[in-house]
């Protein structure tokens, strides 16, 4: 069981991002754009996990877009072609077998209860994953922010790349990155960048190493 029911989730996300939601819009474009669409063939079936207000899955290039989410207000920020999941994701998926083509999530691991919950959306990813398909995962990194990560009511599980990496691989996935720094923290309650600044960092792995908090893990089944 999730710690957070959906009227909770609803007053903590419409707190913590209303205010630079068109902010989040345009720096989730150009990642998408400069650097994750690399991972994603433009024909590829695509899950966001722990969608939030959609700023990724609206943002990729795909033949099939998925969101999945427990905040009931998560469908009102999709675009009209995104099929939205209303459920836990610790839960079976309501989707097939070797279905999906990429499972993307950012800033969702973390949310979870506990250790035993991931392990079962691990075991869901892998289950809808086709073979050769990949998980992208994104998260704050305990390791860079041990004291800043409890800043946020809803953080549970702390994770470092090098943990997340073991639990895919005890899951038989092939772990192609594993990148312990990589974007900054958090955009709430931050003074935005300038959009050319974020587009500059991505070219920049130096700096990953100086501002990076938050890990990139790529699995592959």
């Amino acid at each position: 069981m999730l710690p957070h029911n959906q009227d909770d989730l609803s007053r903590i996300y419409a707190q913590r991002f209303s205010t630079n939601l068109d902010y989040r819009k345009k720096v989730w474009r150009i990642l998408v754009d400069d650097y994750f669409s690399r991972f994603i063939p433009p024909a590829a079936i695509v899950l966001d996990l722990g969608c939030g207000y959609g700023e990724f899955i609206n943002a990729v290039r795909a033949s099939k877009h998925y969101a999945m989410d427990l905040n009931p207000d998560a469908p009102r920020s999709l675009d009209a072609h995104v099929e939205f999941l209303h459920q836990d994701c610790s839960q079976e998926w309501k989707l097939e077998d070797n279905s999906l083509d990429t499972v993307f999530t950012s800033n969702f691991f973390e949310h979870l209860p506990d250790k035993a919950a991931l392990a079962r959306t691990l075991d869901q990813i892998r289950r809808c994953l086709k073979p050769g398909g990949r998980l992208i995962a994104m998260g704050p990194n305990i390791k860079c922010v041990p004291g800043a990560y409890w800043d946020f009511w809803d953080h549970y599980l702390p994770l470092t790349e090098l943990s997340l990496k073991e639990a895919l691989q005890n899951r038989a996935f092939v772990v192609e990155k594993c990148i312990g720094r990589f974007l900054p923290y958090t955009m709430a309650g931050k003074k935005p960048a300038p959009l050319p600044l974020v587009q500059a960092y991505l070219k920049l792995p130096l700096a990953w190493r100086l501002f990076g908090k938050q890990f990139l893990v790529v699995g592959k089944k």
